[in-house]
């Protein structure tokens, strides 16, 4: 296919100038694109993934959000909670603005699937304080069966949105005017169950950030979007939806699953809509690298492209060189790379890269950097490592890198806990102070200088790029999702009456660039004899189990073997049901092992540690094979 270059080396011309003039609430901005640009176009959704589309101007979008925030202004108080119940779609946005013209804190969460677990969803509840729930009619209805044994659930009021009238109640809405410092919504930190956590986002948040991303994209009302992410979390939301409407340009979204299911998908619809923006996590990249054929390419241009943002989890260099060489024949520049940095507690973004230019890369001494010390390297090195850098704070943000435990600000070659400032910081915790206080009003310790979000990232500075290394925090970031590990070995413990009670640790480790998760867990002294029946004691190699068949039963005379395949088997499975994730490798092992400090709590880095120098004894174990 022909693209035009020109198209793309004129985008520097002066970027056009089309954010509203100054507003207080995302209620204004909505206000003023439905007065100024009735008929814009602003959202687009591919049903398919591909040619079946539903749309909403912006003149539409104001008129569903006065209807369902009239139906909530009749049960609601301003202040209130309102879960946002919903698949990807129209709907979800449209009731995302309700709430926000209604002055209800909108709470956003995955819809929860059939046959599976509610505990995220119940403990969202318990947390928030809820008293409504805005969904389809198509999900209250596959809700409903579950209803019955979810009191949480069942006690909340429910409306399914996309059944209400959008012509009678206008004039039942009553106008409301939010201030800056209003709650917009509840942002629960993803992977949580047991502790969630609900970050709270402010109208000044939401505005602050949609003009710091506005900016360092150099957008205008001349831009176009195309978006796959999920609208639950801060990317999709912010960055998806109301990051276009900010600008007044039109944005494509589909669902994830559509993505995943099929990577084409997306950058078809970049070729066929001729976006200029389009991103990411890293996976996505990785994604399109490894299933879209040569023969589809010839099918594209990319040309249009010209911010291709990368973030939410690591950066590979590889991905990065790997994407611009594959899709260079349809067009796509590596100039167009964005790599960015932020996180659900700055709003999103806290720093991205130079605009026509190819990604910072630093080559670094691996085994200095696990000592968090910064010593170039050379590529080739036998223990070189390339990072990409996620760019600079952008304007009215500061970055600092300090001493997670001194809580002193680092020198130029140390690496240390990356803290924030800004206008963009929320607000802290929803009803958790004392965690709120610990992560948003630190101060370093030398100068006073502050306050400052900790992060939990490590990273450091060349200059003023920064470089993110890794997670002070134990969270596991796969596929460009966040997962607690406190979440994982809960369901390892659950999944098996002979798992030892708070003994399982579950950790990520890095191969072929990829993050992979690894679970450990400690088996109860009783069903490690069932080993040693008839003489059979565990071997200090336990058999490879990759490809077994579970029996169908078990009995207290079952074979080893037997025993064996069915813990490992039902681990997988729980961790797979309840997290939608696949165990790379799964040791069990005797009691004491798992390394604990003296309070009791799992050291999760040094049994990463002792796993990655092969020093934990299992008494069996499912890996893959070399």
């Amino acid at each position: 296919m022909e693209y035009n270059v020109a198209e793309t080396t004129n985008w520097d011309a002066k970027v056009e100038g089309t954010c509203p003039p100054k507003v207080d609430s995302l209620v204004d901005l909505l206000r003023y694109r439905a007065t100024h640009q009735p008929d814009h176009k602003g959202f687009t959704f591919l049903v398919d993934g591909e040619d079946e589309t539903l749309h909403l101007t912006y003149a539409e979008l104001d008129a569903k959000a006065r209807a369902i925030a009239a139906a909530l202004q009749s049960a609601c108080q301003p202040g209130d909670r309102a879960l946002l119940v919903y698949q990807p779609g129209l709907e979800y946005v449209a009731a995302f603005f309700g709430c926000l013209y209604a002055g209800v804190t909108a709470v956003p969460i995955y819809p929860p699937r059939p046959n599976r677990s509610l505990m995220r969803l119940q403990s969202v509840i318990a947390d928030s304080q809820a008293i409504f729930a805005l969904t389809t009619s198509q999900i209250l209805s596959k809700l409903e069966r579950q209803l019955i044994d979810a009191p949480e659930l069942r006690a909340l009021k429910w409306l399914a949105t996309d059944s209400l009238s959008v012509t009678e109640p206008r004039q039942a809405w009553q106008e409301i005017h939010p201030q800056g410092q209003d709650l917009a919504f509840l942002q629960y930190t993803s992977g949580s169950t047991a502790t969630p956590k609900g970050v709270m986002i402010t109208h000044h948040n939401l505005l602050q950030n949609l003009a710091l991303i506005h900016q360092c994209f150099e957008h205008s009302s001349q831009c176009q979007g195309v978006i796959w992410l999920p609208p639950y979390h801060d990317m999709g939301l912010i960055g998806g939806i109301l990051q276009p409407l900010y600008g007044g340009f039109p944005v494509a979204l589909m669902s994830p699953f559509m993505f995943l299911q099929s990577p084409i998908r997306w950058l078809q619809a970049i070729s066929r809509y001729r976006a200029t923006t389009s991103g990411g996590p890293n996976f996505a990249y990785d994604l399109c690298l490894r299933k879209i054929k040569p023969e589809q390419i010839e099918t594209l241009d990319l040309s249009s492209w010209r911010v291709a943002f990368n973030g939410a989890e690591p950066i590979s260099a590889q991905t990065l060189e790997d994407f611009a060489t594959k899709f260079a024949s349809c067009g796509f520049r590596p100039e167009a790379f964005f790599p960015c940095y932020g996180l659900a507690e700055a709003t999103l973004i806290v720093s991205g890269g130079q605009r026509q230019a190819k990604p910072a890369l630093k080559t670094v001494q691996g085994a200095a950097l696990e000592q968090h010390q910064v010593v170039s390297a050379h590529l080739g090195d036998t223990d070189a490592r390339t990072l990409v850098g996620c760019g600079t704070a952008l304007q009215g943000q500061e970055i600092v890198i300090a001493n997670p435990e001194t809580l002193q600000q680092c020198s130029a070659e140390e690496v240390g806990e990356i803290w924030v400032s800004g206008q963009s910081i929320a607000q802290g915790y929803w009803r958790q102070s004392e965690v709120s206080g610990e992560t948003f009003q630190a101060h370093l310790a030398d100068t006073g200088a502050g306050p400052f979000l900790r992060t939990g990232d490590y990273g450091f500075l060349v200059g003023s790029e920064l470089f993110v290394t890794g997670r002070l925090k134990d969270v596991i970031i796969i596929n460009g999702r966040n997962h607690y590990p406190q979440d994982i070995e809960l369901t390892v413990v659950q999944s098996y009456p002979g798992i030892r009670p708070n003994c399982a640790a579950a950790f990520s480790i890095t191969e072929a660039g990829e993050e992979r998760l690894v679970v450990v867990a400690e088996l109860e002294r009783n069903y490690i004899n069932r080993y040693q029946k008839n003489g059979k004691k565990p071997s200090s190699q336990p058999p490879q189990l990759n490809n077994f068949v579970p029996p169908t039963s078990l009995t207290e005379e079952s074979e080893p073997a037997a025993v064996e395949k069915d813990i490992l088997t039902q681990i997988r499975r729980a961790v797979a049901k309840d997290h939608d994730l696949q165990i790379h490798a799964l040791l069990l092992l005797k009691p004491g092992s798992i390394p604990k400090t003296s309070s009791g709590k799992i050291q999760r880095f040094t049994c990463r540690a002792k796993f990655l120098e092969g020093d934990l004894e299992s008494v069996a174990k499912s890996v893959p094979r070399a």
